[in-house]
């Protein structure tokens, strides 16, 4: 079993920044592909970023790329999402998942391939 707990959410103006903390419980979690998704209310879930267990592959969305780094840190079990130039579309609850098996690239992007989920953080950005 991994636990997954979000932190660093919060409330900044647009182009600000913030770095969102995924921190994993677990032995085996260091070995698992991480994903951090987001959903704005009224809105189905969607794929922000992810990263494979090695650490060196990683993968973003299109309405993310170049503003946000996912990374992670084995010594701490953490995952990060930095976050650059938030816009308000940005504004959402951010979710932090582990994928245990491996999956296609593709799938990387699909929430149902993940069997572990945080509480999820808010992350509102104002105009």
């Amino acid at each position: 079993q991994v636990q997954l707990v979000e932190s660093g959410g919060g409330l900044v103006q647009a182009g600000g920044s913030l770095r969102l903390s995924c921190s994993a419980s677990g032995r085996t979690s260091s070995s698992y592909d991480m994903g951090w998704f987001r959903q704005a209310p009224g809105k189905e879930r969607e794929f922000v970023a992810a990263i494979r267990w090695t650490g060196d592959i990683t993968y973003y969305a299109d309405s993310v790329q170049g503003r946000f780094t996912i990374s992670r840190e084995y010594a701490k079990n953490t995952v990060y999402l930095q976050m650059n130039s938030l816009k308000p579309e940005d504004t959402a609850v951010y979710y932090c998942a582990a994928c245990r098996f491996w999956v296609a690239d593709v799938l990387l992007r699909v929430p149902a391939h993940y069997d572990y989920w945080g509480q999820g953080t808010q992350v509102t950005v104002s105009s």
